[in-house]
């Protein structure tokens, strides 16, 4: 079995900044956020800052889920799997050389920047208390992602709230559908290229 380390070429210094620097950009941006709109005792469903009146704005919610309220109540599961992925990205990236392609670097730098802010918030380190958010548990700790992105096309067309972490996510799986697309149509029409070498030389 060939060994990554060995057999692959170095990947450059340039490349592992840029992977951190768009992860830890990510984080702070996401988190920041966070900190910004949560510390008011306002912007609660009915008291939301409209920055388009009725249809885009900022509401602050709690999710115990997954992207878009998906799982409810499985917070640890997801906790999990944000830390399995957060460990896996950069062994991907840099072990096994996937680094060596910009645009696999550059997506899972979003991804990965995604994955810990809300894995921040799974983990308890938000400070908040239900209270308010939910009357019956107040006072518990919360282990959920803070949210406060709403957009809506009117009161029966309502996204889930969501945050930039999740913006990186839905990014970052974007651009690796699109990289892998390309990669993949431009793998197939090296090896017809190669196929048609062969068969011109053997006639």
């Amino acid at each position: 079995m060939p060994n990554p380390m060995v057999d692959d070429p170095r990947i450059s210094l340039r490349r592992v900044v840029w992977f951190f620097a768009l992860a830890t950009s990510g984080v702070l941006a996401d988190l920041l956020s966070k900190h910004f709109v949560f510390r008011h005792p306002e912007m609660f469903h009915g008291s939301e800052w409209w920055l388009w009146e009725g249809h885009l704005g900022i509401q602050k919610s709690l999710n115990e889920g997954a992207l878009g309220g998906i799982g409810q109540g499985n917070v640890w599961f997801f906790a999990s799997l944000s830390i399995a992925a957060a460990v896996a990205i950069p062994v991907w990236l840099f072990w096994y050389r996937a680094a060596r392609d910009f645009w696999l670097t550059t997506a899972l730098g979003c991804v990965l920047g995604g994955v810990v802010g809300n894995l921040y918030d799974r983990l308890g380190f938000s400070g908040l208390r239900w209270d308010r958010f939910d009357p019956s548990r107040t006072g518990e700790k919360v282990y959920a992602v803070r949210d406060f992105i709403l957009m809506q096309w009117d009161e029966r067309w309502v996204w889930p709230n969501y945050n930039i972490a999740d913006s990186l996510l839905i990014f970052g799986a974007g651009l690796l559908l699109v990289q892998s697309t390309f990669t993949g149509n431009r793998q197939s029409s090296n090896e017809l290229t190669t196929a048609n070498g062969k068969s011109a030389t053997a006639e």
